[in-house]
């Protein structure tokens, strides 16, 4: 059976994959086709929010088909309904990802981690779900009731992939079929989306859709910063970062207090987070206000080392005249930036350590200089070169629709995998198997270890106490495994503090939100 890939990257935009608009505004009663949409107006007026107002069990898992029981043929299934086309191709074939989704995907979980809980809710019921079919169209709204449908469901359309949105006051499938219904947003997890391009004029070792070890740092300086700041100034703690399969990652909040979190609210928090602003290299990005706010004093600890390594020795990135000049411009005192200049022309190879250490050296021979204006500038320098770099647009509205963990990016085959935020520092993007690879190492593990009768507990021969074994799962003979068990812990953790909230609530579960007063309270 092949399985091979395509290398044709025709991603449509500078992000990782086409962005679907988002649903219509909940005031208005539009009744909206498969893959279209209107554009919610962000320019109209919204509630300010201060930012110093910011803080006042089942293991059994019978999805995961053994070899023996997969038909990776396609499914005889009635042909989806056609939708509005998007430029959403994926170079990998029909058969490949239907295998994938036979095989490998972790259906059950994604419900649950979706679900809030083992039994259906509304949470998954009134989800929408995007679904990229292999004909470059999209279907949206779309919503599963139980684990099986939603994984019937998907097998039957085997599409691309799937993006997810909100969790809406009424079934979103219903629009039409109930006509004069009001479906509104009223959940979803609080989002970030980190992309590498925005880096493009920090990194001279890649460009555009390319990544390496090297930029892939600033990534994780990134998730770092975000996930500090999410833990410590929020009090989040169920945090899912997702690879995006190519050149970025993703974080999902799913606690409670997130997922509940108005769009104002949202859009404050987005811009709690949000320091390098604009485009134009020839002007200051980073203006903070003095003395720093301890978010910000925290992340300065974290970057430093990052800077110096990342920006000042694997990019090099003072070393050309351009960017020389471009940090000579954010010096504050022109005569030290003059007299560096004029030592910089005389050097023009001068690697960029020793460029940032004769802003210090230089400084001390001139009189008169500010040295804490000069401090604020190094710090500034910092932040402007290092600070995560969020597409704050993804994280203002829940309306706004997100790529699934665990689907294919169609461009490069990799999995969009979970990733441990705590230990960033040892995933490698590089390392992410592909849809291909994956397929491959089942065949490889059957080949060399051909299955046998399975051992009954009443066989003689078998050791006292002894447990049949079970049959391995097809995703525990691949690399996705550490990924697969990863996510597994964390719904697991998310779930067991979802029911401990609602029994200390005595409430049962909802998608309701509340009026309470916490540390989420604006």
């Amino acid at each position: 059976m092949p399985h091979s890939v395509s290398s044709n990257d025709s991603a449509p935009r500078d992000g990782d994959e086409e962005m679907l608009p988002d649903a219509p505004p909940a005031a208005e009663n539009v009744d909206t086709a498969e893959g279209q949409s209107s554009e919610t107006n962000d320019n109209k007026t919204e509630g300010n929010v201060k930012l110093e107002d910011l803080f006042a069990e089942d293991d059994d898992d019978d999805e995961f088909p053994a070899s023996s029981t997969v038909d990776v043929k396609m499914a005889s299934s009635p042909p989806p309904v056609q939708a509005a086309p998007v430029k959403a191709h994926s170079g990998i074939d029909e058969e490949t990802m239907l295998a994938f989704y036979q095989r490998l995907f972790p259906f059950r979980h994604m419900f649950q981690w979706l679900n809030h809980g083992i039994m259906p809710s509304p949470d998954m019921t009134n989800r929408e779900f995007a679904v990229f079919l292999q004909n470059e169209a999209v279907l949206r709204y779309q919503s599963y009731a139980t684990a099986e449908l939603f994984r019937k469901e998907i097998l039957r359309l085997n599409p691309t992939r799937f993006e997810i949105g909100p969790v809406y006051s009424t079934n979103p499938r219903d629009r039409k079929s109930r006509p004069g219904i009001q479906m509104k947003p009223v959940a979803k997890e609080l989002v970030f989306d980190i992309d590498m391009t925005d880096y493009d004029d920090v990194r001279t070792c890649c460009s555009k859709a390319e990544i390496c070890h090297k930029c892939w740092a600033f990534i994780t300086m990134a998730i770092k910063v975000i996930d500090n700041a999410l833990r410590e100034d929020f009090g989040f703690e169920h945090i899912l970062w997702v690879y995006s399969g190519r050149r970025g990652a993703h974080a999902w909040v799913g606690d409670l207090k997130a997922r509940q979190l108005s769009d104002d609210r949202r859009k404050a928090l987005a811009g709690y987070l949000e320091v390098v602003k604009g485009n134009d290299k020839s002007g200051k990005r980073v203006n903070v206000r003095r003395p720093l706010h301890p978010h910000l004093a925290r992340s300065i600890k974290l970057l430093e080392p990052h800077f110096n390594q990342t920006t000042l020795i694997d990019q090099d990135i003072f070393v050309g005249e351009q960017q020389a000049e471009r940090i000579l411009s954010l010096i504050p005192d022109k005569k030290l930036a003059d007299a560096l200049r004029r030592k910089w022309d005389s050097m023009p190879d001068r690697a960029s350590t020793s460029k940032w250490n004769d802003i210090v050296t230089l400084a001390k021979t001139i009189s008169g200089l500010d040295a804490k204006a000069l401090k604020d500038a190094r710090i500034d320098i910092v932040l402007e070169y290092t600070y995560p770099r969020l597409d704050a647009e993804v994280s203002k509205k829940m309306i706004h629709l997100l790529k699934s963990p665990f689907v294919v990016h169609p461009g490069t085959g990799r999995i969009c995998v979970p990733i441990d935020g705590r230990a960033i520092e040892e995933f490698d993007p590089l390392a992410v198997p592909t849809v291909t690879e994956l397929l491959n190492e089942i065949d490889e593990y059957d080949a060399k270890n051909p299955e046998g009768p399975v051992p009954s507990a009443s066989d003689p021969a078998a050791e006292v106490g002894s447990v049949p074994d079970r049959r391995m799962q097809d995703y525990e003979k691949t690399r996705l495994k550490p990924y697969v068990d990863y996510f597994r812990s964390f719904v697991a953790n998310l779930i067991q503090d979802e029911r401990s909230g609602k029994r200390e609530r005595g409430e049962e579960p909802t998608t309701k939100t509340t009026t309470t007063t916490d540390a989420m309270e604006f």
